[in-house]
């Protein structure tokens, strides 16, 4: 059983001074495989003052030593992959095909900023001014459970490049992930203070890190609701925030699309990483004159969605990652046909031969409207709800119909017309024929799916706060 007890602060492992313990669940069988003693206001304060005091001397760095320190942290991670492919696959459930991704493209996120940021321009002439991009100060990582690595080295990457030091405060259901990555970040040797990571609650760290006075910038992964609690803590002390938040993505197959191609692909995007992701492509919005054809072709397609072992090679769709993610997933499945929806696959319980893990039966319903509560709220599971329109315009409204925007999706074998209709549509990334993520874009999202953006030049910016020196 794995024990995790101590926080990484100020180039250092120290055991927690906090009291409160948290099991540490398998979610594919429901064995406890460990504990985690959750870190407590005074080990928060540690970090924030660890950080605050190597700040002065790391925003000095030049770009080259910011570069080779990158480099550090790539190949730091690079060194562990495996170990953190097991991690994530055996505390979160992740298919063995998601979690190696997800780890090398959250190593590979350091040589993307070390990339950048060797022709960025942090001095700029403007007028009769000189502006210089500086680092912003102390930033809070706060990170939620679906995409661990991923998401605190894509908001780490850009606070190195920038001279900014960090606290790290990742979701308590990753602890053994973040444990993983807190050595590999010891192993990357930056100086002392530079990133520190502390275990332990939302509600309490969090809380510290967004109200503290000596943290300029808060980083964020995951719900709007936490996230607006975030934002209104942080007003005080008027930090800088950049919010990644929830997403409801509609998918737009064209009348003009090839259904054989657009659907599976559509399905994929609804059930990627067995549906616990922000950007899952969850309201599929078709032509009403074609419904028979996409339900045929989606009830083939579910039938490539293996369920089960995420350490198995042939699993598609793996366990929720908790129980609580299990019972949310299955209320909305109720609720879905409480409120009138077809089920056209799937539904409640679990699938035969798998009652021991958090496993759900993947999901779709039809004869779904735009205002009934599976196409409006995030259930963050795979469940689909397929939308019929009637004119092109129709299906940009019903898209648009949403307090989100962060995704969305189009399918047509006109590209022209595909892009015309992706720039109507409210959301911050808009794929077209493809559910294929770029590094190196900026993402983050419209409405309420978020504030500023992460990822590539637009994320490195984030962490900068523009000086005019008038001469």
């Amino acid at each position: 059983m794995k024990i995790i007890n101590q926080h990484y602060v100020n180039g250092q492992f120290r055991l927690s001074t906090g009291t409160e313990k948290m099991d540490i669940i398998n979610p594919s069988d429901g064995s406890l495989i460990g504990k985690v003693v959750l870190g407590n206001e005074q080990d928060m304060n540690a970090a924030i003052i660890a950080a605050s005091a190597a700040l002065p001397s790391f925003s000095q760095t030049n770009r080259e030593q910011r570069m080779d320190y990158l480099q550090q942290l790539h190949d730091a991670l690079m060194e562990r992959l495996d170990d953190l492919q097991e991690a994530t696959t055996i505390e979160y459930g992740a298919t063995v095909q998601r979690s190696r991704w997800s780890n090398q493209y959250a190593a590979e996120t350091f040589l993307y900023f070390k990339h950048i940021l060797k022709d960025f321009s942090f001095d700029r002439r403007i007028g009769q001014s000189t502006i210089a991009m500086v680092p912003i100060g102390v930033t809070g990582i706060m990170t939620a459970w679906n995409a661990n690595s991923g998401s605190i080295s894509v908001k780490l990457a850009a606070a190195i490049a920038a001279g900014c030091t960090v606290v790290i405060k990742p979701s308590e259901m990753s602890a053994i992930q973040s444990q993983v990555l807190a050595e590999c970040f010891e192993r990357a040797a930056l100086p002392a203070g530079v990133i520190n990571m502390v275990h332990g609650r939302g509600d309490i760290l969090g809380t510290v890190l967004s109200t503290h006075p000596a943290v300029s910038k808060i980083l964020f992964t995951g719900s709007t609701v936490v996230g607006k609690i975030i934002a209104r803590n942080a007003a005080d002390t008027m930090k800088r925030v950049t919010l990644e938040l929830s997403g409801k993505s509609p998918n737009i197959i064209l009348d003009d699309a090839d259904l054989n191609t657009a659907i599976p692909m559509a399905v994929n995007a609804a059930f990627m990483n067995s549906g616990q992701a922000c950007i899952a492509g969850t309201r599929l919005l078709v032509p009403e004159a074609v419904l028979p054809e996409v339900k045929d072709i989606l009830l083939k397609t579910m039938t490539t969605q293996t369920v089960g072992d995420p350490s198995d090679e042939r699993t598609v769709i793996g366990p929720m990652a908790s129980e609580k993610q299990f019972d949310r997933v299955q209320h909305y499945i109720g609720l879905g046909m409480k409120e009138g929806a077809e089920l056209l696959a799937g539904g409640l319980g679990k699938p035969d031969g798998l009652q021991e893990g958090f496993y759900v039966k993947p999901t779709i319903f039809t004869g779904v409207s735009n205002e009934m509560t599976i196409a409006q709220e995030e259930i963050f599971g795979p469940v689909l709800s397929v939308i019929t329109y009637k004119t092109e315009e129709d299906a940009i409204a019903i898209a648009n119909d949403t307090i989100y925007g962060l995704h969305a999706y189009v399918s047509s074998s006109d590209m022209e017309r595909a892009q015309k209709v992706a720039a109507q549509i409210n959301a911050g990334r808009v794929a077209i024929n493809t559910i294929y993520h770029d590094a190196l874009a900026p993402f983050g999202g419209f409405k309420q799916s978020g504030l500023g953006r992460e990822g590539g030049i637009y994320g490195l910016e984030e962490q900068l706060e523009p000086k005019v020196i008038i001469s």
